[in-house]
């Protein structure tokens, strides 16, 4: 019995050691994944900064992450803000890259973080655990937003949307809206921008120089996305589809007359193709003093059953690395112009972005002899219609983040809160203090308690 006993003591002196030794390994290999992290995000900032993702016709930086490294939208869209942020507080940056701080406690401060609370923030996230950054930063903004009620009522009486058409004939929009009005537009907005990829309509973007649609630019796409919605549901009572249509003049001879809205500035013979795609066309025959004489009968240039056989084998833009499936149109690979046909061999579908793209912005959709798809980009390089990552060598990753990270310093303890179980933070204390370091120039006269 006593060799028993001593037996089953030794193997649980044996079990404790060996799990105390797999913690300081796990601790270790976290403090070493958050260094490795933060130099994730400085490569993802200063690749975004460099708009290395605009020559192969991605959307953002966020859609590269996706389609490049397999990070889902919302965690990639995530990561870039933080880079961002990291940028500009230096002190949090320089904390993570020793792997002093986890990524999640970064992720929360740099919602909130500025010079002039960086450094409180700092102490909290250091004698603190995740929980107690993420429950600091949702009391600190919820109660600054209780700080904005009385300013409501004003911006509610205020908000108006005003419009002219300026000399060039572009229309000029100037709004001003409440904060729930404004932030229901700009979600409509950026729902546009996520989901449609509008297109860039700057006609002083070089196509060779594959410079990126600026965010205001995008936007105004976005807001015409969103007009084209409204427009596309059911019709108001009394009124005419043709009430509502955008008409673009083209000449059969294009030589012979520029296209032009109707009504309207004239547009370049390339947007005109894009535009015919996929559109409704009506054939008019006119004399030579440009009278009527005879209107053909309005056709759909793709024909609705062969649209739906069209969404059946696509399902979606087919643009590498794009995962829109709405407003898409049917893009000719041999523009009917050029004599190809509207026959599924010949149609393809993109999204609006990527549509222009191929049509104006100096990339290009072509097919194989074998019938596979190339798309090439603005130098003439065909893109790649898949992702793969670099093979992670075979050797001990322990000792490859050792080779790495060697002159960090970092142990098991590098990353470790220094809070102790049991203690209780005083939310209101904390919150207020956030006040008092903040720029707002607002007092904490009520912090939501914990």
């Amino acid at each position: 019995m006593e060799c028993t006993a001593l037996t089953t003591a030794e193997d649980l002196d044996l079990k404790r050691s060996h799990c105390e030794h797999l913690g300081h390994q796990i601790a270790k290999l976290s403090a070493y994944i958050y260094a490795a992290e933060h130099r994730l995000l400085t490569l993802i900032r200063e690749f975004d900064e460099q708009e290395g993702w605009a020559h192969l016709g991605f959307h953002s930086c966020a859609y590269w992450l996706n389609f490049k490294c397999g990070i889902d939208m919302n965690t990639a869209r995530e990561r870039v803000r933080v880079a961002h942020a990291l940028g500009r507080l230096p002190k949090v940056d320089a904390r993570f890259a020793k792997g002093a701080i986890s990524y999640s406690k970064v992720r929360a401060v740099t919602r909130i973080a500025d010079e002039t609370n960086e450094d409180y923030l700092l102490m909290i996230a250091k004698h603190g655990t995740a929980h107690h950054v993420e429950k600091l930063v949702r009391l600190y903004r919820s109660a600054e937003r209780l700080q904005d009620a009385g300013a409501a009522k004003e911006h509610h009486y205020n908000r108006q949307v005003n419009y002219h058409y300026d000399h060039d004939g572009c229309l000029v929009i100037k709004g001003r809206f409440p904060a729930e009005q404004g932030a229901l537009i700009v979600k409509a907005l950026e729902m546009a921008m996520e989901k449609q990829y509008p297109k860039n309509a700057d006609p002083d973007v070089s196509a060779e120089t594959s410079e990126p649609t600026p965010i205001a630019t995008r936007s105004a796409d976005a807001l015409a996305e969103v007009a084209e919605t409204y427009m596309n549901a059911k019709p108001v009572q009394n009124s005419t589809a043709d009430r509502y249509q955008v008409v673009v003049h083209v000449a059969a001879d294009v030589s012979a007359e520029t296209p032009h809205l109707e009504g309207g500035p004239h547009v370049s013979a390339e947007t005109s193709r894009r535009i015919a795609c996929d559109c409704s066309v009506l054939g008019i025959r006119q004399d030579q003093d440009g009278e009527p004489l005879a209107i053909g009968r309005k056709t759909r240039s793709i024909p609705p059953a062969m649209r739906r056989a069209l969404r059946m084998r696509d399902e979606g833009c087919r643009f590498p690395g794009c995962t829109n499936d709405k407003f898409v149109d049917g893009h000719h690979v041999e523009h009917w112009a050029d004599g190809g046909e509207t026959n599924l061999e010949n149609l393809v579908l993109l999204c609006r972005r990527h549509h222009h793209l191929v049509h104006e912005g100096g990339f290009s959709c072509e097919k194989s002899k074998s019938g596979e798809l190339i798309f090439r980009n603005q130098r003439d390089i065909a893109l790649p219609a898949w992702a793969s990552l670099p093979a992670i060598p075979d050797s001990d990753i322990e000792e490859w983040l050792d080779n790495e990270f060697w002159d960090r310093g970092v142990d098991s303890d590098t990353c470790r809160s220094q809070w102790y179980a049991g203690e209780r933070m005083d939310w209101n204390l904390a919150v207020g203090h956030l006040f008092t370091k903040s720029t707002h120039g607002v007092s904490a006269d009520y912090v939501p308690s914990g």
